[in-house]
């Protein structure tokens, strides 16, 4: 049976594990394992059997992949190694605004290979939470090819929606945290995701102002950014206002 004539698709490891009732889209079982390292999935034709198999994958111990080759399960019960990335990647980012919100500016420092490059931008009239956002898209945007990279933010908000799978949940819920309330910045957060599934990357949190250097370099571009003048509109976000 084809993975399109099945009707539910149960996800024991991946982004967000469950039960889902479609194969593609935002809210389908494709975005939950598409190159998430060990994901374990497999499409029904029945929810009970679905419901079975989660109970089954319960009770099993995770499999620990190893370093040189990490495998992802496909719903057929194949395995497909994960595309190889390329050199390791050191990203710093940070972002803020003067008020919040205000005149915004992002600064991202990139080591790769010894070599170190610094890239920043600002906005006229933004918020520090998407600043923080962008610092991330564009550092990630530079990588030509598929890369390993740990990326540090000082910002609890990017890094938990990321590796608390806030985001993921964002996404698949057609951008909602609950039956009422929005999820905030979609756009960006959508961005941030896409390159997420090129590279394989390691968010770590980082204290701001406390003294490291890749860090501190960043706040200083992106405080230079904000003083600006002539700084372009964030439109997505002066169109919502």
């Amino acid at each position: 049976m084809s993975i399109e004539k099945k009707k539910f698709y149960a996800v024991a490891t991946g982004r967000v594990p469950g039960i889902y009732t479609k194969w593609y889209g935002d809210a389908g079982a494709e975005v939950q394992v598409q190159r998430f390292p060990g994901a374990v999935y497999k499409g029904f034709a029945t929810r009970e059997a679905a419901e079975n198999f989660l109970k089954q994958q319960a009770g099993k111990k995770p499999v620990k992949s190893n370093s040189a080759a990490v495998r992802n399960t496909q719903s057929d019960g194949q395995t497909a190694a994960k595309p190889k990335t390329g050199p390791g990647v050191t990203i710093y980012t940070d972002g803020g605004c003067i008020d919040n919100p205000g005149p915004g500016g992002y600064g991202v420092v990139i080591q790769i290979g010894g070599k170190t490059r610094e890239l920043s931008g600002g906005y006229r009239r933004t918020t520090n939470n998407r600043m923080e956002l962008m610092a991330c898209i564009v550092g990630l945007g530079e990588l030509k090819k598929p890369s390993s990279v740990v990326l540090y933010s000082d910002s609890q908000y990017v890094v938990n929606g990321i590796t608390k799978g806030w985001a993921e949940r964002w996404r698949a819920n057609g951008w909602m945290k609950n039956k009422y309330e929005k999820a905030v910045n979609p756009d960006l957060w959508q961005a941030l995701l896409t390159l997420c599934e090129k590279h394989a990357v390691e968010f770590r949190w980082v204290k701001g102002h406390a003294g490291n250097k890749g860090n501190e370099r960043c706040d200083q571009l992106a405080n230079q950014e904000a003083r600006g003048k002539n700084l372009p509109p964030d439109s997505v976000y002066e169109n919502e206002r």
